[in-house]
């Protein structure tokens, strides 16, 4: 096939059409970044944050150096928005699944995830990050937990009031992984869901 094969009227269809470009792209960036994302949490796993370097990260994700400062500015901004796309997912997962029921965070799900990534939490502690990341934690949650109280149909008699539980609810779920970690994880995390969501409705019936 020459090259002049490719700009036949089927490819400048193609080319005329916007969507069609710009989902192509869309797609390549999130190709990229998940890529990147996904070798900096493994290179992690395996070694201390701080001795992970953007090349190691570049040649596990096997993507150009040019190219990942398109979308980070460094390493820690990519860690950043790993962390951040994590609990966008964690902190809305039921209301995005619709789930009919009053819990008001994943606890179960949540928890047993964050059990798996051991390392990762770890490596966070030991970086001095970790409460940098409970800190991020607490205002995703915070934000989810206020969605669900609202599509539960939770009574808002005061938007400040509101406000404040959500966050208060969001410290406590954190507070109760953190207690549930150092102590090895003993209990099961459907029993930790069962106790948070327990405490969450005695604190605002």
């Amino acid at each position: 096939m020459s090259t002049n094969d490719l700009s036949g009227p089927s490819a400048r269809r193609a080319d005329r059409n916007p969507a069609r470009r710009q989902g192509n792209t869309d797609l390549r960036i999130r190709r990229t970044r998940e890529r990147l994302g996904a070798a900096l949490i493994a290179l992690i796993e395996e070694k201390a944050i701080q001795e992970v370097t953007i090349r190691e990260v570049l040649d596990r994700a096997k993507v150009g150096r040019s190219t990942f400062y398109v979308h980070y500015q460094d390493k820690d901004d990519l860690l950043l928005s790993q962390l951040e796309e994590g609990l966008q997912m964690w902190s809305n997962f039921l209301s995005t699944r619709q789930e009919k029921s009053r819990r008001v965070a994943p606890v179960a799900e949540f928890f047993a995830h964050v059990a798996s990534a051991r390392k990762l939490y770890r490596s966070l502690v030991v970086s001095g990050r970790i409460q940098a990341f409970f800190d991020l934690a607490q205002g995703y949650f915070a934000r989810g937990i206020a969605r669900r109280l609202r599509e539960i149909g939770l009574p808002i008699p005061d938007q400040r009031e509101f406000d404040a539980r959500a966050h208060a609810l969001a410290g406590n779920l954190l507070s109760l992984l953190r207690w549930w970690l150092d102590r090895g994880a003993k209990e099961k995390a459907e029993d930790m869901d069962n106790l948070f969501q327990r405490m969450v409705w005695k604190g605002l019936g």
